[in-house]
């Protein structure tokens, strides 16, 4: 029978510790060798108890969580580091993997996504909390570009004005103002009138 999966828990918060424990170790194929509420007392565990994996918050008193990793990383390339966090923003992800991290799952997870997390990281693959995935795809993707034209419609749109103004405004047809109004709505996934308007607003405001 394979080993038990030895964890440590790094997380400056005991009733956080507390119920993750509870939730890994009801686990059968892992044991929570010790926890840790400081950098320092994480590297004291790894000395001590020489876990697999380090379930890793970011935010903590004496270190951030990621520069530790980074720190870990260096003297033991071998040690597995997962991120257990509340940070979805996409460039605290990026820097955790750059620092060495293999996983990356938020704190509010089900507890089926954080031992499938454990389960990856172990088999050698990199994991990411399905928001966070999507957190990384949408950072990446380039604001859609607005033709000249569309931009005076929008503009004018954020104006309060109408098709059949806006068409006698730039000297269009109105079919051809429903188009550009169509192809903004598309471009930036707007799913209503009330949406676009909304967007204009903000867009032109945003500009101004």
């Amino acid at each position: 029978m394979k080993p038990a999966l030895r964890l440590l828990l790094v997380d400056d918060h005991p009733l956080v510790r507390d119920g993750l424990r509870a939730r890994l170790e009801a686990v059968g194929h892992f044991t929570v060798v010790a926890e840790a509420g400081s950098a320092a007392e994480a590297l004291e565990a790894i000395a001590r108890h020489a876990p697999d994996c380090v379930l890793m918050d970011i935010s903590m008193r004496d270190m951030h969580g990621i520069e530790l990793t980074r720190r870990l990383q260096h003297s033991d390339p071998g040690l597995q580091v997962i991120m257990l966090t509340m940070h979805d923003e996409p460039q605290y992800v990026v820097e955790a993997f750059r620092a060495g991290a293999r996983g990356y799952v938020l704190k509010d997870s089900p507890s089926a996504e954080i031992v499938a997390a454990i389960d990856a990281v172990s088999a050698g693959r990199r994991y990411f909390s399905a928001r966070v995935a999507d957190a990384l795809v949408n950072a990446s993707l380039p604001e859609p570009e607005l033709t000249p034209r569309e931009r005076e419609v929008l503009k004018l749109i954020a104006d309060g004005l109408g098709n059949k103004e806006i068409a006698a405004r730039l000297a269009l047809s109105v079919r051809t103002v429903e188009t550009h109004r169509i192809n903004i709505k598309r471009k930036f996934d707007l799913d209503s009138t009330a949406a676009l308007v909304k967007f204009a607003l903000d867009h032109c405001r945003d500009r101004t």
